[in-house]
């Protein structure tokens, strides 16, 4: 947990560094990531905060999120707009209120950008698949079906 928040409060710092003429990189390697459940998530979904406060408002957020083989996240809406790219794996995803699988399964590399509160979903193969995801905090989702919300399932 020190090694992410030593990073982040790197990151934070960086653009001052560039300001004033100092060159600084921040650096986060993968091994030090720390993956974590979300109660905003279905079971089976891993998140990890690579930069930013999620909780704030305003903050540079990048997180990475790992979602198991054969699994579809439901329809849901963030109130920011999400740049996303594969990192590995493949995965599919599209916009709409109901989880059709339409469309192929996206390589690594592949970036696409939902804006605010458009409904989208996500759907993986045979293998699990991680996401990078940047946006502007504080984080929030909101599932279309509100019976799809495991923080109201007990």
């Amino acid at each position: 947990m020190k090694t992410a928040l030593i990073a982040m409060c790197l990151a934070c710092s960086a653009s001052t560094a560039v300001a004033q003429g100092t060159r600084h990189t921040a650096v986060v390697s993968p091994d030090a990531l720390i993956w974590q459940a979300n109660p905003a998530f279905p079971k089976g979904v891993l998140v990890a905060t690579l930069a930013g406060n999620p909780v704030a408002t305003g903050d540079t957020v990048v997180m990475r999120i790992k979602f198991p083989p054969h699994f579809t996240m439901p329809p849901h809406t963030h109130p920011y707009s999400e740049v996303v790219t594969v990192v590995s794996g493949h995965i599919g995803t599209n916009g709409g209120t109901r989880a059709e699988k339409v469309g192929r399964l996206l390589p690594p590399g592949s970036l696409w950008v939902y804006p605010a509160r458009h409904p989208h979903y996500a759907w993986t193969g045979d293998y699990e698949a991680v996401l990078q995801v940047q946006f502007t905090g504080p984080a929030g989702i909101t599932y279309v079906n509100p019976a799809d919300d495991p923080r109201r399932q007990k």
